[in-house]
């Protein structure tokens, strides 16, 4: 979320009312080398509204990202996300525009997603075809609505995207092969390691 002329006071930035402790805004860092500003402003949100739907983001896209990559592979596309996200504040927002909430991150997993739909291959491409809808109208919420940081949600989901192609690998098929002794037959089968 970007905050425009919201009257948010802070005395972080001279002439710059719009920007609290722990948002992020460019110039915090281009000027200021506040660099916790990139993780701090992940943690603060605009209202009730806001953190909510970023926690049922996290809660509904999280279930599925950590069961296909661990919790540990998780927590580096998450927090690579939240990376990605600040600095694509950082390069294409304006100087003074403060931003906050955890969407960028969030939108990392939804590239999570696509790059493990893209990985599993056929398996994955009902994966991709039933959340494509979903991230489409969520970019075009990003870059329609004044107020939303549409660099964050773009360098989250780019980022999350190639961790995630980086990091996973799909289970491979194991074939074994079973005889039967009083026939001496031969038989395959496939599981999933």
């Amino acid at each position: 979320m970007s905050v425009g002329g919201s009257g948010v006071v802070s005395g972080n930035i001279p002439g710059n009312s719009r920007v609290v402790d722990g948002m992020l805004a460019p110039v915090t860092i281009t000027k200021y080398h506040e660099y916790y500003r990139i993780f701090s402003s992940a943690f603060l949100h605009g209202s009730i509204i806001h953190i909510g739907v970023n926690m049922f983001s996290l809660y509904w896209l999280g279930r599925f990202i950590e069961s296909a990559l661990g919790s540990p592979r998780m927590l580096v596309v998450y927090m690579g996300s939240l990376i990605g996200a600040g600095l694509a504040i950082i390069y294409f927002s304006p100087p003074d525009a403060a931003t906050l909430g955890a969407s960028g991150a969030i939108f990392g997993l939804f590239g999570a997603l696509f790059a493990i739909g893209l990985k599993l291959g056929e398996r994955g491409g009902e994966l991709v075809r039933a959340n494509i809808g979903i991230l489409i109208l969520n970019l075009i919420f990003s870059f329609s609505f004044p107020g939303i940081s549409w660099q964050a949600h773009v360098g989250g989901l780019i980022t999350g995207f190639v961790l995630t192609l980086l990091i996973f690998w799909p289970p491979k098929p194991v074939r074994t092969r079973v005889y039967d002794p009083s026939t001496g037959a031969v038989y395959e089968s496939q599981l999933e390691s």
